[in-house]
């Protein structure tokens, strides 16, 4: 920001990773001014990704912090706990949560999203039943169930699976049920998908593929092939939707796109994360984003993505710059210790290795790597997804190498130097 006799004034809405980049973009260049976080959850920041692991017993409530104990005080951060901003006057500069209202100089939107639960018949007379996509989730489902519980979950993508990982120590049985006919859907093609299912059919999980529930009885859900499901704990993980409608209300760009034939709503930004509204800026899964690898612009519900747009618009809310970025999804973590990674498309020709029990496909295109599925182990990735991120020609690498030992001397010098720089070669 430029000096000015008055501290500048920043507000945050949404205490997420975005939030946290634009924090720390924030405080690189302006010590002074104050941060104002608003967030309707009663947590500081924390990994989302990690509610299942959580569920599991993999890790605990004081791990799962994004950042260290003291991180909001040592940032000089006005952290509001369990606040929902009703409103945004974007001609005063103003947030207000009920009576009270907080200036801004420069906003920023990091409103998340919120799941999506289809209207169903019954569906409301669901005793326990939940969603899957915060902290207070997993703790609801905690109470919720026991060693003899039948869970019924709705989505068989990333999080319906994860949320399946979470309970499955802790409860008597598992059934998934999903309009697609493969298990993630979104991230696998089909030879992947049928292998991660069939690991997990292999730990008693049950799947009913290309089916869906019609309506839900009293204990019982009936699918639309005819099928009766009996459980007891009902969990909804069919996707999530952008929450737009604040930035929408003053007058935010706000596109209607299509992502796997399902509707979506995104808050449109520059390069520097900023809105079509004078000093307000907008970051993570309530934006869109335009993925270097689908060459589109669209939602992108990947955490790195979102710190790294967060910290974009911290950098230029406080009057820095940076270069524009590239983004692309990028899926990595496991289901009851079969470790996966996905990155890109797989829009290309497939080169597939199988080895050792592990599954490994690469997609090339026009001489570039456009995506790969990685399963059953994986090793030094970040060279594998730097390469599609800079859209690196590979026709003069020996590629067959690369993707069995990614190291850098694969790609060559001119590479490593465009990478690390001569020194850091």
């Amino acid at each position: 920001m430029k000096n000015t006799d008055k501290a500048a004034q920043y507000v945050i809405i949404g205490n997420g990773v975005a939030g946290i980049g634009a924090i720390e973009a924030i405080r690189k260049r302006d010590k002074e001014g104050k941060i104002t976080v608003i967030t309707d959850e009663k947590y500081p920041c924390y990994g989302r990704p990690l509610i299942s692991y959580y569920l599991e017993g993999m890790t605990t409530r004081d791990k799962m912090d994004y950042r260290p104990a003291g991180f909001y005080s040592a940032m000089n951060v006005s952290l509001v706990l369990g606040e929902r901003v009703d409103k945004i006057d974007a001609k005063a500069h103003k947030v207000m949560c009920g009576n009270k209202s907080y200036p801004y100089d420069k906003l920023l939107i990091a409103t998340g999203s919120s799941p999506v639960v289809p209207p169903t018949e019954g569906y409301d007379n669901v005793r326990k039943k939940f969603t899957f996509n915060k902290l207070d989730d997993a703790l609801a489902i905690e109470k919720a169930v026991d060693k003899s519980s039948r869970v019924l979950i709705i989505g068989a993508g990333l999080t319906g699976l994860k949320a399946a990982e979470g309970l499955y120590p802790r409860v008597g049985s598992i059934t998934v049920v999903d309009m697609a006919d493969r298990v993630l859907p979104a991230v696998m093609d089909a030879d992947a998908s049928a292998i991660i299912r069939k690991y997990l059919e292999g730990k008693g999980i049950k799947f009913y593929l290309s089916d869906c529930v019609s309506s839900y009885g009293d204990g019982f859900a009936t699918l639309r092939s005819g099928a009766e499901i009996d459980f007891d704990v009902l969990v909804t993980a069919v996707g999530v939707r952008p929450n737009t409608a604040l930035a929408a209300e003053i007058g935010c760009a706000v596109e209607r796109m299509t992502e796997s034939g399902r509707p979506f709503r995104g808050i449109v930004v520059g390069d520097d994360q900023m809105t079509n509204v004078k000093d307000v800026y907008a970051a993570g899964d309530c934006t869109l984003s335009y993925d270097v690898t689908f060459g589109n612009t669209r939602p992108l519900f990947i955490q790195p993505n979102a710190y790294m747009q967060g910290e974009t618009a911290g950098t230029f809310m406080s009057g820095g710059s940076r270069e524009k970025r590239n983004y692309l999804p990028v899926n990595a973590g496991g289901f009851l210790g079969l470790h996966i990674i996905t990155a890109g498309s797989y829009d290309g020709e497939p080169l597939t290795i199988e080895e050792n029990g592990s599954f490994h496909r690469f997609f090339v295109k026009d001489g570039k790597l456009r995506g790969f599925i990685q399963i059953g182990g994986y090793s030094r990735v970040g060279i594998l997804t730097d390469m599609i991120r800079r859209q690196t020609d590979i026709e003069s690498v020996d590629f067959a190498s690369l993707v069995r030992n990614p190291g850098l001397a694969a790609l060559g010098m001119d590479y490593v130097h465009s990478v690390l720089g001569k020194e850091g070669a």
